[in-house]
């Protein structure tokens, strides 16, 4: 199992552990996390959930003015280190 895809799986059972429920979308170039954030979630909560987006390459929260709020995370797959990775000419 390549390790973006362990880091993702981590990362979203450490979400779930915190209560929240989670969806996750593989895509071509990362994995995507989303979860719905309830109001209102305790300062020790926050903590645990900002320790385990630490290990993804990007995070965030949007809001909406309906105090809706969805936090997304996104770890990127590995891209191979020789080959033809960017076409012809761009190879490492």
């Amino acid at each position: 199992m390549p390790a973006s895809t362990v880091r993702a799986e981590a990362i979203a059972a450490r979400l779930s552990a915190v209560g929240l429920v989670t969806r996750v979308e593989e895509r071509d170039d990362c994995t995507a996390i989303e979860a719905e954030v309830p109001e209102p979630l305790s300062a020790k909560s926050w903590r645990e959930v900002l320790e385990a987006v630490a290990d993804a390459d990007r995070f965030g929260l949007l809001a909406t003015s309906l105090n809706d709020r969805t936090l997304w995370v996104v770890v990127h797959k590995t891209v191979p280190a020789t080959g033809d990775v960017g076409g012809p000419g761009h190879q490492r």
